[in-house]
């Protein structure tokens, strides 16, 4: 091969590369993380006094995919490192939530809002909180209450093609009063608002406080849940082997069962951060 030919060659393999290095990039963060798409919570980095950018640093660093319960006013920074908005807020706190009509006008507003800028972003999720039991209000008229907020909201939703997901807490330890602290409770108001874009986040760490069985609890309720969030038990830290849950076996079972949502991690580390989140994201990829 003589010189001209030589550097016509490699100059169509440097545009080729350019072509398909997207595409490369693309498959490595799809299999980083194994068959499940790993995200991450803000928490993780906890005592590295990170701000967005950071967090959205490391996290495309190390193959994740996306961050929890964020805002709008991040967006340009994941898109940037190529990550997803894995669950965007949605106006409702803890106790604050849907069970209490006197919350409904404030929370439809802005979820309206959150709906729209996620829908923009070609993001998935939208998170929404049922409120406590502190206002008297009982679990079956706060069933009541959260599905008639959904219903009028749910049009909306699957309109953008963003799923509202309602969070499973625990009320015994971190969050007393929650209405929505068993599975149950979640499944009945996900069917009676009878969406495909109203589901759950089934919080891994409270189920097990409050019910433990998750294994099974996931298979038999598998087309409610919408998102999945981890930590250790007890404690709400980091699972490896000095915690009662055991990750591996979860894994297995959500990926079998086809899960193509987002798997998330929101748990406090109590060792180095940044090596803690790397062993978690091991342990999970299956």
């Amino acid at each position: 091969m003589n010189r001209r030919n030589f550097l016509t060659n490699m100059a169509g393999m440097g545009a080729l590369s350019t072509v398909f290095m997207p595409a490369a990039r693309a498959a490595v963060a799809q299999t980083s993380t194994g068959r499940l798409k790993q995200g991450v919570c803000k928490g993780v980095f906890k005592g590295l006094n990170y701000q967005i950018e950071d967090m959205a640093r490391e996290a495309s660093r190390m193959g994740f995919h996306g961050i929890d319960l964020v805002g709008p006013e991040t967006f340009p920074v994941l898109k940037q490192y190529g990550l997803m908005p894995t669950m965007v807020g949605g106006g409702s706190k803890i106790n604050a939530g849907i069970n209490d009509p006197q919350y409904h006008s404030t929370i439809d507003k802005a979820m309206r809002e959150a709906i729209d800028a996620t829908a923009a972003f070609g993001a998935p999720n939208v998170i929404v909180l049922s409120g406590t039991r502190d206002t008297g209000i009982s679990d079956e008229q706060g069933l009541d209450n959260c599905a008639k907020f959904l219903n009028n909201i749910k049009a909306h939703a699957e309109d953008k093609g963003v799923t509202i997901c309602m969070e499973l807490l625990n009320s015994k330890v971190n969050h007393p009063g929650y209405m929505c602290d068993h599975t149950a409770w979640g499944v009945e108001m996900c069917k009676r608002v009878n969406s495909p874009r109203v589901k759950l986040l089934y919080d891994i760490y409270h189920m097990q406080i409050m019910e433990g069985d998750i294994i099974r609890t996931i298979q038999d309720n598998f087309e409610y849940i919408g998102h999945f969030h981890t930590a250790g038990n007890p404690g709400r830290h980091e699972f490896d082997e000095s915690q009662e849950i055991y990750y591996p076996p979860i894994c297995r079972t959500i990926a079998d069962l086809g899960y193509q949502g987002y798997f998330s991690h929101e748990y406090t580390p109590t060792r180095e951060p940044l090596a803690t989140l790397e062993k978690m994201k091991q342990i999970c990829t299956v």
